[in-house]
């Protein structure tokens, strides 16, 4: 039985099979929507903006 789930990106059906190069989306087109989303940050992981390291070296600890 193969399994069957949903693209992200259109939300068609989707056989999960070896032969279903874009999987999991259902097309090129719906990979290449989800990417540009992507890059134009409409999807972000959230996290504390304190978590971000510091672009320059004065704000890191002096190493002993």
């Amino acid at each position: 039985m193969t399994t069957v789930v949903k693209c992200p990106s259109c939300g068609k059906d989707v056989r999960w099979v070896p032969e279903n190069r874009f999987r999991p989306f259902c097309s090129e087109r719906c990979k290449q929507i989800d990417l540009g989303a992507w890059a134009t940050e409409k999807y972000k992981i959230s996290g504390n903006s304190q978590e971000t390291p510091p672009d320059d070296d004065s704000q890191r600890p002096e190493l002993i």
